[in-house]
């Protein structure tokens, strides 16, 4: 795996974070290609422009062999202090992707593990995360856990 390096994506990259998540959620959501994702695409690129430049927002790329395959993200929050979260830092783990010819490999785990150190790096002292069935082993085996008592709406 020391050809995977990881870099935290900048304004600059918004072209190719755009094209990376379209295809995230064309995968995730499994969208047809001629979905009309006009108005979701604005929102991502105005959610990208606003949160990366406030830093609320953490993105990465992953390359093997200088190829990239794959992102994820982490967006950054405070909620009221509790005593499972004492400073109200916390972290929502997204985006995570790897493309399908390298999955299985460990590449999704080295890049939670990059976007976990960048959350803690910020004093963050949560960090939640929504998982498909196939993703729960590799987060469990990183020390998350199932979350009770929660509901959405």
């Amino acid at each position: 795996m020391t050809d995977l390096s990881i870099r935290q994506a900048t304004l600059a990259d918004l072209d190719l974070l755009m094209a990376w998540r379209m295809e995230v959620l064309h995968c995730v959501f499994a969208l047809p290609e001629d979905s009309d994702m006009t108005a979701l695409w604005q929102a991502n690129r105005d959610y990208y422009n606003r949160a990366l430049a406030d830093g609320t927002h953490i993105a990465c790329l992953a390359y093997y062999n200088s190829e990239i395959i794959g992102c994820g993200g982490i967006c950054l929050h405070n909620e009221m202090p509790s005593p499972d979260n004492p400073n109200g830092r916390c972290g929502y783990l997204m985006n995570i992707y790897v493309r399908p010819a390298y999955r299985g490999k460990g590449f999704a785990k080295c890049i939670v593990r990059w976007l976990i150190g960048m959350a803690l790096g910020q004093q963050t002292t949560k960090i939640y995360l929504e998982t498909s069935e196939a993703g729960r082993p590799l987060y469990r085996s990183l020390g998350f856990r199932e979350m009770k008592d929660m509901m959405i709406l």
